[in-house]
């Protein structure tokens, strides 16, 4: 009996991976940078103890194949404890189209106050956020300008990968965010797009204020990005779209050590059960379910309750529908060649069930603060 239950739970997960690996497969990739720029942006980043990333960033951006008078950079610093200035070098280059400002808290998440103390000064209706450790693709903007003049849009979803080394944490992250990455970009082409990532994230100024900004989500730490994202859907799902482009995708910071990846995964994780999507909700129930059934399994073959064979069956059911979709979402992110995967989806289950759990009732470390 245990045996059966085991197969219809891993079963039901590869049916819904093969729909996103479908979806994924239908949202098209588009390249397109023709035709002149005319959108306005202002580029928000929130950050906190950032002074030796974000010289990074500014370095990218003002590399950015886009004219410096459409876009404009707004730094919020959130109560950082490291002084940081804008560097000489970026200022001559970009004509002062920078500034930092402070971060004005009122809700229990520091991100989203970032985002809304900065909608008060930008002169612009297009806002992008980022985050301090990243680097973005010198057509970002351009291939970001030229959608938006093709296209009826008010929201704009894109890609977000690792600059990976070599070591087997960093690509087990790397393998990690392609997933998620291949399931975002899948529910998008079956038009239940739930997730994003917030440094790569665009929409209007007046999009922002008809959803009423994060209002009902804003004692939540994280999800600037993800329930923003749910109520655009939940209102107009034809305004929000995902732009599938190399030329979009931005490139953030591995982390260099397993509780600081906890951590962050906790952090995400923690967002679920408040999902408006109950595909999202739904989804991340079946994903828990299949990694603990692989962990029950282990546990009763170890008992002598399950044959060997039916572990190895049960894993390599699951292993081979999640390698297609990672295979998909990684060619398209980085076109780098895939390592420790076995390795990777064998600890998987384990690390992502403590993620689940713990995100229900422990407590997690971010830039410095708990929550």
């Amino acid at each position: 009996m245990i045996t059966i239950v085991l197969y219809i739970i891993i079963f039901m997960y590869c049916l819904a991976i093969i729909v996103l690996i479908y979806g994924f497969t239908k949202v098209n990739t588009i390249e397109y940078t023709g035709l002149t720029p005319k959108t306005k942006f202002s580029i928000i980043v929130p950050f906190r103890n950032e002074a030796e990333n974000l010289p990074i960033l500014l370095a990218s951006l003002a590399k950015l194949n886009y004219p410096i008078e459409l876009f404009e950079v707004i730094l919020v610093d959130d109560f950082s404890e490291e002084e940081f200035s804008i560097p000489l070098s970026y200022r001559a280059q970009s004509r002062d189209n920078i500034q930092i400002i402070n971060n004005i808290r009122v809700s229990n998440s520091p991100k989203k106050d970032a985002i809304v103390t900065a909608m008060q000064i930008v002169n612009t209706d297009w806002i992008i956020t980022t985050d301090a450790d990243c680097v973005v693709n010198t057509n970002w903007l351009l291939t970001l300008d030229n959608y938006i003049q093709l296209h009826d849009v008010a929201m704009i979803a894109g890609a977000v990968t690792y600059d990976c080394g070599n070591s087997f944490l960093h690509h087990f992250q790397q393998l990690d965010l392609a997933s998620l990455q291949g399931a975002t970009i899948g529910s998008f082409g079956i038009n239940k797009g739930f997730m994003c990532n917030g440094a790569n994230f665009a929409y209007t100024k007046s999009y922002f204020q008809e959803l009423n900004g994060f209002e009902g989500n804003d004692g939540i730490a994280s999800g600037d990005d993800v329930f923003l994202l749910q109520k655009a859907i939940a209102k107009s799902t034809e305004k929000v779209h995902y732009l599938k482009t190399q030329n979009n995708i931005v490139i953030t910071k591995s982390l260099n050590d397993w509780k600081s990846l906890f951590y962050q995964r906790v952090r995400w994780a923690s967002k679920t059960s408040s999902y408006q999507s109950t595909f999202g909700k739904g989804l991340g129930v079946l994903v828990f379910a299949g990694n603990l059934g692989l962990i029950v399994g282990v546990g009763y073959w170890v008992l002598g309750v399950i044959p060997f064979q039916n572990i190895v069956l049960l894993f390599l059911l699951k292993f081979l529908v999640d390698t297609v979709l990672i295979y998909k979402a990684n060619y398209f992110l980085t076109k780098t060649k895939i390592q420790y995967l076995i390795l990777s989806s064998l600890l998987y289950p384990f690390f992502s069930v403590s993620v689940a759990l713990y995100s229900l009732f422990g407590k997690y470390e971010w830039k410095g603060r708990k929550f």
